[in-house]
């Protein structure tokens, strides 16, 4: 195998949560008197990969950096409530190829979302036994790159990849030295890098 570790990116790349947040942040934001609407599904689709910073930004422009705090930080407790209970859409193939690389590479998530975001999907769909490490902005406060290199120096690995599926993910894994594979099922588009148009293509691509 070409790499030892394989680092992946959450939304977009190993599940499609946009429905089940549209449905938590619609709950969360009910009494919100400065929140006109709550955001479509397309909309969450358009922000995956932000921080919550720059989300909050594009969500919602009219309102303050301090208010978009406050509004995350309450869209993410009942986001993660639902989300532990029911879960999100696992790509197709997802599980066979997790299946696939355990005891062949180290796995691990880097992501920029909030800090129980992870756990959640992980518990929801039982697959905390295939992945040994993870990390995301909500617990370090770091920058997606900056957490791709943290992962990599604690667990020594040598030739890693992470897969992504966005702009924002390529840069990360640019900024961190690590080569990038573009999930191209998922969110975003990006240009000349290796790609995979399904999950379990990646197997092809590592071996």
């Amino acid at each position: 195998m070409k790499y030892d570790g394989v680092l992946f990116d959450l939304d977009g790349t190993l599940w499609n949560a946009t429905e089940a947040i549209a449905v938590s942040w619609q709950m969360a934001l009910k009494d919100a008197p400065d929140i006109p609407r709550p955001p479509t599904v397309r909309e969450l689709e358009g922000v995956m990969g932000m921080t919550a910073e720059q989300l909050m930004k594009t969500l919602f422009p009219h309102i303050t950096p301090e208010r978009g705090a406050e509004l995350f930080a309450r869209c993410c407790q009942v986001e993660n409530d639902y989300l532990l209970h029911y879960g999100g859409r696992l790509y197709e193939g997802i599980e066979e190829l997790l299946a696939a690389l355990k005891g062949q590479a180290f796995t691990a998530i880097v992501s920029n979302c909030n800090e129980e975001y992870a756990p959640c999907f992980l518990k929801a769909h039982r697959l905390e036994g295939f992945f040994s490490d993870w990390e995301c902005s909500g617990r370090t406060g770091l920058p997606k790159g900056e957490n791709i290199r943290l992962v990599v120096e604690r667990n020594r690995l040598r030739a890693p990849v992470y897969v992504g599926d966005t702009i924002l993910d390529y840069e990360a894994a640019k900024a961190a030295g690590v080569p990038f594979i573009h999930a191209a099922y998922g969110f975003g588009q990006v240009e000349g890098v290796p790609a995979i148009g399904k999950p379990l293509e990646l197997l092809e691509l590592i071996k």
